[in-house]
């Protein structure tokens, strides 16, 4: 069985029926609760935390995203899935991940969206 949104092979009885598609346990997740860049109170909690004395702690993605807006000083978003390798879902959750602490944001250039740091 695949499943109807990345077409991963699902293992019988690992499926999850949401809106009449079945999919695997990572689309299932991801349209439960699909990440968002525009938190406020993500960011508030962010930086709360910061502020307490809390750190900041980076995975290999996403020190390799802030590598990458370093050396192209901002990129698409497109781009920027390509040099990583990654699915569009997991960047999505990276980036909002690394907006919430206030690293990385959006800005458009003659009217395309481009990444950068903050």
């Amino acid at each position: 069985m695949k499943c109807e949104k990345c077409n991963a092979e699902i293992l019988e009885g690992e499926e999850h029926e949401q809106y009449g598609e079945t999919l695997c346990e990572d689309c299932y997740m991801d349209s439960l609760s699909p990440p968002r860049a525009c938190d406020p109170w993500a960011v508030h909690t962010a930086k709360s935390l910061v502020d307490q004395g809390g750190a900041v702690e980076l995975n290999e993605i996403q020190r390799k995203i802030l590598e990458i807006l370093e050396e192209t000083g901002g990129i698409e978003p497109a781009e920027l899935i390509r040099r990583l390798n990654i699915k569009a879902t997991d960047f999505q959750r990276e980036i909002a991940a690394l907006r919430h602490v206030e690293k990385i944001r959006g800005e458009k250039r003659e009217g395309t969206v481009f990444i950068r740091l903050w």
